[in-house]
């Protein structure tokens, strides 16, 4: 199962990728939010092979889940993978330069049930997909949003 979104954002794409390496703002929003959220590589800049391991509640039920970061190219693209039992999922941020002062930013999200239970999910989802995919286009948008006024703040 797949999402996908593009935005735009009035800023260059170099301080549109340097928000999206805030790992410790989203280590910390996820945990606003009730997750458990712990870094465990050793890197000391941004880079592939970050990895972070995560427990949360979803639909009632405790979760594990370990992220990796599998593609970081300056400023262009980053690529997480996350696995849990059962699911692999794959987000990944494209950047596109507009112009000088505009960034167009492709989100993906792409889900893979690895066992049956997973795949019962995830048809679940596929029933909810367009509430789901409007949930997620909404969010994504807040958060450009979000990155827009925050480059404005400090220009």
């Amino acid at each position: 199962m797949k999402f996908s979104t593009n935005e735009d954002i009035e800023a260059p794409a170099d301080a549109v990728f340097e928000m999206l390496c805030d790992f410790e703002g989203f280590e910390r929003s996820a945990m606003r939010r009730g997750a458990e959220v712990q870094r465990i590589d050793q890197l000391h800049k941004p880079g592939v092979g970050m990895m972070w391991q995560a427990a949360f509640t979803l639909r009632g039920k405790q979760r594990q889940m370990e992220v990796e970061m599998v593609t970081f190219d300056r400023p262009n693209e980053i690529v997480l993978e996350s696995t849990s039992p059962g699911l692999l999922a794959t987000t990944g941020f494209e950047l596109i330069a507009l112009s000088r002062s505009s960034t167009r930013v492709k989100v993906e999200l792409e889900i893979k049930p690895l066992n049956l239970s997973a795949r019962l999910l995830v048809q679940s989802l596929k029933l909810a997909k367009s509430s789901l995919t409007k949930k997620f286009k909404q969010r994504v948008s807040e958060y450009a949003k979000g990155m827009e006024d925050k480059y404005a703040r400090q220009a």
